[in-house]
């Protein structure tokens, strides 16, 4: 049969298949089947524990969207050189931080993260509170 399909065919994809050889092992040793099927015993609750972590970032990614929306795409631009002077999202009236002199709060700016980091649509609006709670980067974010 392998013959048939040519030199092309590549069995090393098929290779990966060999990290389950040790779960033959399972059978033989009482112990091992013991711990296995409390592992998946464990898996329907462990599934929705994160059904419910979802829901919850999806939550706080809604609320994201309502408050942040567009806001992460103006930064402060120099006068003369038309170049951007600090890279940070401003805006034009207080509570925002406002631009030093010399400078105007316009857009566009790609954003935070290279573009990553911002609430405009859902799936970005998801990551970036992802982002949060796992408190991998959550500071830069803080002070945007």
């Amino acid at each position: 049969i392998l013959s048939t399909m040519g030199s092309d065919f590549d069995l090393r994809t098929l290779r990966a298949v060999r990290v389950l050889r040790p779960l033959k092992l399972v059978s033989g040793i009482p112990s091992l089947q013991v711990v296995l099927k409390s592992i998946m015993k464990a898996m329907i609750p462990l599934l929705q524990i994160g059904v419910l972590l979802f829901f919850a970032i999806l939550i706080f990614a809604i609320i994201g969207l309502e408050f942040y929306m567009g806001k992460f795409h103006t930064t402060c631009f120099d006068n003369q050189t038309d170049e951007i002077r600090e890279e940070f999202p401003c805006g034009k009236s207080p509570p925002s931080r406002l631009c030093p002199d010399g400078t105007t709060c316009r857009g566009y700016w790609l954003g935070p993260n290279y573009g990553i980091t911002q609430f405009d649509n859902i799936l970005f609006a998801i990551l970036t509170v992802f982002q949060c709670i796992t408190m991998e980067g959550w500071t830069e974010l803080l002070y945007w």
